[in-house]
């Protein structure tokens, strides 16, 4: 608490070896927050700033802090094939609208081992006809991995896109059964 008696917002990130490369994690006492893919160096500090810049307050490092340990165990669970489905508060506050409804449906109801198309997904939240936007708010996602974006694919049973390439989707996809795995 501040001098005043108010919580002060903290934001509090780690990095985590996982079998896609290295994903930011950062969380607010809200929940977590941002995941972002190849977090090293660079995309690191890119990320970092942005999210300094989005939140109003400079992200820390901390690993062991308390908001942030349940996120990690359950990112190297489902990395280790222990885990299924993510059980931790989440803080929309970096996307809104459109893109949130799409994305708080891809997360209650696109199950570990299923995939939906952009059409479809789009015509779960009342919006047939909006595939392409729904591809923008897979795109935009400030969750990817814990908020499952890689469960979107095309109608034609295309791979589609993925924010953090298409070799990292095949292999969530191979890790959640849904692709057989590389054979090389």
């Amino acid at each position: 608490m501040d001098s005043h008696g108010r919580y002060e917002q903290r934001v509090v990130w780690a990095v985590v070896g996982t079998g896609i490369g290295p994903l930011l994690l950062a969380a607010t006492r809200e929940g977590l927050v941002n995941v972002v893919f190849h977090a090293t160096g660079e995309v690191r500090d890119t990320a970092l700033e942005r999210l300094a810049s989005r939140l109003g307050i400079r992200p820390v490092e901390d690993p062991g802090s308390p908001l942030l340990a349940e996120a990690i165990r359950q990112v190297e669970a489902y990395f280790a094939g222990a885990r299924r489905d993510f059980e931790l508060p989440l803080d929309w506050s970096l996307i809104s609208g459109f893109h949130r409804k799409v994305l708080r449906e891809l997360a209650v109801g696109v199950p570990f081992g299923s995939v939906v198309g952009y059409g479809a997904l789009a015509g779960r939240v009342g919006q047939p006809g909006a595939a392409q936007a729904v591809g923008m708010a897979m795109g935009a996602n400030p969750l990817p991995v814990v908020v499952p974006c890689h469960r979107v694919v095309e109608s034609d049973g295309g791979i589609g896109g993925f924010g953090g390439g298409l070799e990292a989707k095949r292999h969530l996809l191979a890790l959640e059964g849904v692709l057989p795995e590389p054979l090389f």
